[in-house]
C-alpha cells in the first residue's frame, strides 16, 4: 500500500498524454507504434490494445507516432496542465507502400472514435452496426439503452431490452464482454441494459449475421455491451435525476400495501417469508388432529393484509456515482519499458420508479360458433386499478493489469431489483361463452417480486507479437434468484343474493410463494494466428467455448378453505383474517390448506444444460479487393429435467409422468457460415454471407411447470404437456440466414447501406393457446411447422451541412427494415382454423410469424453544437407494427400487438469546461396506449391487455470532479 501511494504521488506531480493508435484501413489497434516527444529523450510504445500513455510535466509538446511500412504522424500542440489527462483518443495510421514526408496535424483533428469505429465497420468480417464511446458522450446518453437507441436496426422493448431487425426476444441476444450472461428475467435472451452508466462502456456492437466464434444462439442479431477496464480518462462523477408523469406522480389514489422495511433496497426483509410450519410434516388445518389453538395461532402468522391501500405516490429519483483511473508501475515509461499499469473502475447506481395505470384491460374474447357472426364475443373482462413501485440497484466494478504485451482483468457486478405492486379489478365472466361459468366480482392482487443477479468475469488477453498469436481466454460465472414471495389474490363473487367466495366462479382468496435460483457459468478460449496467404494479410481463428446452466424452482400454493357457510357483512379483503372470521369461530371459519395436500409437487423442477462448443475459421483475402470468411461452428447441447406432472403428484405412477435428471433435448450439431466482402472503393463495400444458427427453448418451456400470472390469471404450460393435438416433445428450432449488404462510409459517421435478408426456420417455436383449456386461459411454447421470412433495410446517417451551412450541426438517421414472414401450419392448426372459417373467409394453409414484425421504423434528428455552447439535442421516433404474439386456434382468435408509437426528445447543456451537465427528456410525447387484441376475419379488435405509460418528463444533473 506504502508503494502505490509513492507512485500516485510521483506521477500526480506531472500529466498524461493518453491515446490510442489504430489502422486507418482496417480499425484494428496497433501494438509496438512507437510514440516519442519530440525534442526529449521521453517515449513508449503502444500496447496489445494499442493504447499509450506519456507522463510530463506541464507544458505544450509535439509527439512522433512512427511505425513499419506506415506513414509517419506528428501531433503537434499537445497541451499538458497540471495532473490532468490530456487524451487523444484514436489515432489512425494510415499505411504507406513508399517513401514519403511525415504528416503533421494538430491535436483537436483526431479526437474521435467514430473513425475507429467506422473502419472497424468496413473492414470486420460480420455486418456490423454500433456507438462508441466517444459518440455517447457526445450525445449525453446516461444509460446503455439511451445509447442503443441510436444504433441501426435496434428497437427498444418496455424501456430496457433490445431487439434486432423486428424479431422478438428468442432471436435477439445481449452478452456482455462477449460472454452470454442472463438478465434479471431469467427467461429472456436480452440484457437489461439501463443499469450500465454510459462512461463504463467502450462501445456498443450490433452483430446482424453469425460468425463462427460468435453462440450458435444467433439467428436475429447480438448485441455486445464491452466495457471500459482502462478509462483514458480518470472518472468521478455524481449523477442525480428525477421524472414526473402527470398520470403516476403525486397521485392520491396510488395503490400500495404495507411491505418490509428492507423495500427501498430492492429485497424483502422476511415480513413476506412463507410460515415455517406450512413446510412441516404435519399441515396446519382441521382434520389433522392437532388442537384448535394451533390451527388459530398458525393463520395468524400468515400477514392479514389482503388489500390495496392509496397512497399518494412520489416522483420517480435515480442517482449514480463512478469512479475509475489508471495507475502506472514503471517510475519511466520507455520504449523497451513494460508500461505496466492498473486501471480501475467503479459504478453505483440506485433508480426508484412509480407506476400508476388506472385503466387497466385484461379479457379473453371468442368466436361464435355460428360462421356467419363475424363479431367476437367476450368470454371474460377484467378493468381495474395497478399501482407498482420499483427499486433497481447497481453495482460494477473492475481491476485490470496491462503490459505491452499482455492482459488480464477482473469484473464483478450484482444487481438488485425489487418491485411491489397492488391491484383492484372489476371481474365479468360470460356464462354464455365456452367454457365459462358466468359471474361477477371484484378482487384485490398484492405481489411482490425480488430478483439478483451476481456476475464476475475473468479475462486474460495475451500476445506474441513475434509469432504473429492472440490468445484470449475469458471465464465468467453468474448467480441468480427470482422470488415471489406471498403473492395474494382475494376475490368477491357478486351473487343475486349474497356476496361470499365460490371456488367454482371468482374462486377462493390464494396465495403464492415462487422461487427460481439458477447458476450460469460461462467460458471461452480463442486462438488468432495472424500470417500471410496468397502474398496478403490472413488470419486463422480457432476455439473452444462451454456453458453450464442449472435452474430450480418450485412454486407453492396456499388457499383458503372455510367451515360451513359463509357470511360476510364486510367486503374489505382486511376484515378476511379478521379473528372473528378465523377456523372455528362460525360462519365463515377460515382456515388454509395446501395445494397440493401431499408431496410431490408437480410445480417444481431442477433442469440443467452442458453446452460445448469449438470451431475454426479462415480469414483470406484471395483478391486485393476480396475478403473470404469461412467458419465451421459445433456445439454439443445437452439439457435434462427433473420433475413430474400432476397425473404423477396425485399418486397415479401408472400414468403419470416422472423425470429424474433425463435428458429433454440432445444435439451435436455444426454451424457453418461463408461470409464474402467485396471492396468496390476505399469505403465501399458489398457484402453476403450464409449461416446455420439455431434457437433452443427455455427451462421453463422444456418443462412440467404451471406458472400463473396472478394479475390476469392466465397460465404459462411447460410444454411436456401431452394434448390431442401437441405430443409434449418441443425441439430446437434450426434456421438457415442470407444476407446481403451495400454500404458505403463517410466522413465523420455518415452513412448508408442497403441490405437484404431471407431466413428459413424449422420447426421454430411459438406460444401458442391450448384449446382443449377452455375454463382457463392457458398457453403453450410448441413446435408450429416450417416458416420463413424475407426483409429489406435501409439505413441513412447523415449531417444536413450539404443543404445550407447553416445546419452544420444537425444529423439525421434512421432505418426502415420491412419483412415478410411465413408460417406453414401444421395439419393440426389448419384443420382447427378451417372448423371456426367465416362465411365469406378463405383459411389459407400458411399465416404471420409470431414475434416477426412487418416493418420496423427508427429515425432521429440530432442537433450537436461542437463548440464551446454545450447544446446537445435529439427527437427520436420508434414504431413496430402489428405482431403476431400468441397464436389462437380455432375458438380462440390470434393475439397481435398493436404499433406502439415512440416519440422522445431529449436535450442537454454542458456548463463550464464541460464538467457539468444538465439534461431534460420528454417520453412518449404522442401518449400511446400498450395495446394487444383480439384479431379476427372481419371483426373489431377486442382488447387483450391495455394499458397507458403516460407522457413523463425527466431532468438529470451529472458532475465529473
Amino acid at each position: 500500500m506504502l508503494l502505490l501511494s509513492v507512485v500516485v504521488l510521483v506521477h500526480a506531480q506531472n500529466g498524461n498524454i493518453r491515446g490510442k493508435v489504430f489502422d486507418q484501413s482496417t480499425g484494428e489497434s496497433l501494438v509496438g507504434v512507437t510514440v516519442f516527444v519530440v525534442g526529449t529523450s521521453t517515449g513508449t510504445i503502444t500496447d496489445l490494445d494499442g493504447a499509450f500513455t506519456l507522463s510530463l510535466p506541464d507544458g505544450n509538446y509535439s509527439v512522433q507516432l512512427s511505425y513499419i511500412s506506415y506513414q509517419t504522424l506528428v501531433i503537434e500542440n499537445i497541451a499538458v496542465n497540471g495532473n490532468e489527462t490530456t487524451r487523444l483518443s484514436d489515432i489512425g495510421l494510415k499505411e504507406s507502400t513508399v517513401e514519403i514526408d511525415e504528416i503533421v496535424i494538430s491535436a483537436q483533428a483526431v479526437r474521435t472514435t467514430e473513425t475507429a469505429l467506422q473502419a472497424i465497420k468496413l473492414k470486420a468480417p460480420a455486418m456490423l452496426d454500433g456507438i462508441s464511446s466517444a459518440r455517447i458522450q457526445l450525445i449525453g446518453d446516461g444509460t446503455a439503452v439511451e445509447a442503443a437507441k441510436r444504433v441501426t436496426g435496434v428497437s427498444i422493448e418496455g424501456g430496457k431490452y433490445v431487439y434486432v431487425r423486428g424479431l422478438g426476444d428468442r432471436y435477439s441476444k445481449t452478452t456482455l464482454n462477449s460472454l452470454d450472461i442472463p438478465g434479471l428475467d431469467p427467461d429472456r435472451n436480452s440484457l437489461q441494459l439501463d443499469i450500465f452508466p454510459t462512461n463504463l462502456i467502450d462501445n456498443l456492437i450490433v452483430s446482424k449475421n453469425f460468425t463462427a466464434d460468435m453462440p450458435a444462439d444467433f439467428t436475429g442479431g447480438i448485441m455486445n455491451i464491452e466495457t471500459k477496464d482502462f478509462p483514458d480518462d480518470k472518472i468521478l462523477s455524481l449523477s442525480v435525476s428525477t421524472s414526473y408523469n402527470p398520470q403516476m406522480h403525486f397521485n392520491p389514489d396510488f395503490l400500495t400495501y404495507t411491505g418490509g422495511k428492507t423495500d427501498l433496497l430492492g429485497f424483502d426483509d422476511g415480513s413476506r417469508a412463507l410460515p415455517e410450519k406450512a413446510l412441516g410434516p404435519l399441515f396446519p388445518m382441521p382434520n389433522n388432529g392437532l388442537p384448535d389453538q394451533q390451527i388459530v395461532d398458525f393463520i395468524r402468522s400468515f400477514n392479514p393484509q389482503l388489500g390495496a391501500a392509496s397512497q399518494t405516490s412520489l416522483m420517480d429519483v435515480s442517482a449514480g456515482f463512478s469512479l475509475g483511473n489508471q495507475i502506472s508501475f514503471d517510475n519511466r515509461e520507455g520504449s523497451s519499458g513494460k508500461n505496466r499499469r492498473l486501471g480501475y473502475i467503479f459504478s453505483l447506481s440506485y433508480k426508484s420508479e412509480y407506476k400508476y395505470y388506472d385503466d387497466v384491460i385484461n379479457s379473453e374474447y371468442q368466436r361464435f360458433s355460428d360462421p356467419t357472426l363475424n363479431e367476437l364475443r367476450y368470454a371474460f373482462i377484467q378493468d381495474g386499478v395497478i399501482g407498482e413501485r420499483n427499486i433497481l440497484i447497481g453495482a460494477l466494478g473492475g481491476l485490470a493489469y496491462k503490459t505491452n504485451f499482455s492482459k488480464v482483468r477482473l469484473m464483478a457486478m450484482h444487481l438488485q431489483n425489487g418491485e411491489s405492486r397492488a391491484g383492484q379489478f372489476d371481474l365479468d365472466d360470460d356464462g354464455g361463452a365456452v367454457g365459462k361459468s358466468g359471474y361477477v366480482g371484484f378482487s384485490d392482487n398484492l405481489e411482490y417480486n425480488q430478483r439478483s443477479l451476481s456476475n464476475i468475469l475473468l479475462n486474460g488477453t495475451h500476445l506474441f507479437k513475434d509469432a504473429g498469436w492472440e490468445i484470449d481466454w475469458r471465464v465468467s460465472p453468474t448467480f441468480s434468484t427470482s422470488n415471489d414471495p406471498d403473492i395474494r389474490e382475494t376475490a368477491f363473487t357478486h351473487r343475486p343474493i349474497d356476496t361470499l367466495f365460490q371456488a367454482g366462479a371468482a374462486g377462493n382468496p390464494s396465495r403464492i410463494w415462487r422461487e427460481l435460483s439458477e447458476v450460469n457459468i460461462a467460458s471461452r478460449l480463442d486462438f488468432t494466428k495472424s500470417h500471410q496467404l496468397f502474398g496478403r494479410d490472413a488470419k486463422l481463428k480457432f476455439g473452444l467455448s462451454y456453458g453450464y446452466k442449472a435452474r430450480d424452482y418450485e412454486i407453492l400454493f396456499i388457499k383458503m378453505q372455510f367451515t360451513g357457510t359463509q357470511r360476510w357483512t364486510n367486503y374489505d379483503p382486511n376484515f378476511v383474517l379478521d379473528p372473528i372470521n378465523l377456523y372455528p369461530n362460525r360462519p365463515n371459519s377460515v382456515y388454509y390448506i395446501p395445494d397440493p395436500i401431499e408431496p410431490p409437487n408437480s410445480n417444481q423442477y431442477s433442469s440443467n444444460v452442458h453446452n460445448s462448443g469449438s470451431y475454426i475459421s479462415a480469414e483470406v483475402n484471395p483478391l486485393e479487393q476480396m475478403k473470404l470468411i469461412l467458419g465451421l461452428r459445433a456445439e454439443n447441447y445437452v439439457q435434462r429435467h427433473t420433475g413430474r406432472d400432476q397425473t404423477y403428484a396425485r399418486g397415479d405412477e401408472v400414468n403419470g409422468k416422472n423425470l429424474d435428471n433425463e435428458i429433454v433435448l440432445e444435439s451435436l450439431s455444426l454451424f457453418p457460415t461463408v461470409n464474402l466482402i467485396y471492396s468496390v472503393a476505399e469505403r465501399q463495400n458489398i457484402r453476403t454471407s450464409y449461416s446455420k444458427t439455431v434457437a433452443r427453448p427455455s427451462f421453463k418451456e422444456l418443462s412440467f411447470a404451471q406458472i400463473l400470472d396472478p394479475i390476469s390469471d392466465r397460465i404459462f404450460n411447460g410444454s411436456l404437456f401431452p394434448y390431442s393435438d401437441w405430443d409434449g416433445n418441443l425441439t430446437e428450432t434450426k434456421i438457415d440466414n442470407f444476407d446481403l449488404r451495400w454500404e458505403l462510409f463517410l466522413t465523420r459517421g455518415q452513412m448508408f447501406s442497403v441490405s437484404g435478408f431471407y431466413k428459413r426456420f424449422i420447426d421454430p417455436i411459438e406460444l401458442v393457446r391450448i384449446p382443449e383449456q377452455q375454463t382457463n386461459t392457458e398457453y403453450q411454447a410448441r413446435n408450429v411447422g416450417e416458416g420463413s421470412l424475407y426483409g429489406v433495410e435501409l439505413e441513412v446517417r447523415k449531417d444536413l451541412d450539404f443543404i445550407s451551412d447553416a445546419l452544420r450541426n444537425f444529423n439525421v438517421s434512421g432505418n426502415v427494415t420491412f419483412v415478410e414472414s411465413f408460417i406453414a401450419m401444421t395439419e393440426g392448426e389448419y384443420s382447427s382454423r378451417k372448423s371456426y372459417e367465416r362465411v365469406g373467409e378463405t383459411i389459407q394453409d400458411t399465416r404471420d410469424m409470431a414475434g416477426q414484425a412487418p416493418y420496423v421504423i427508427n429515425a432521429g434528428i440530432t442537433y450537436g453544437s461542437h463548440d464551446e455552447s454545450g447544446w446537445d439535442a435529439g427527437l427520436f421516433y420508434n414504431v413496430k407494427g402489428p405482431t403476431l404474439s400468441i397464436v389462437g386456434i380455432g375458438l380462440y382468435p390470434d393475439i397481435y400487438v398493436v404499433p406502439f408509437h415512440s416519440l422522445n426528445f431529449s436535450i442537454l447543456k454542458q456548463l463550464g469546461n464541460g464538467n457539468t451537465v444538465i439534461d431534460f427528456k420528454a417520453a412518449n410525447l404522442l401518449n400511446n396506449r400498450v395495446e394487444s387484441v383480439f384479431v379476427s376475419y372481419e371483426a373489431e379488435p377486442q382488447p387483450y391487455s391495455i394499458f397507458n405509460p403516460g407522457r413523463s418528463f425527466s431532468i438529470g444533473l451529472k458532475h465529473s470532479f
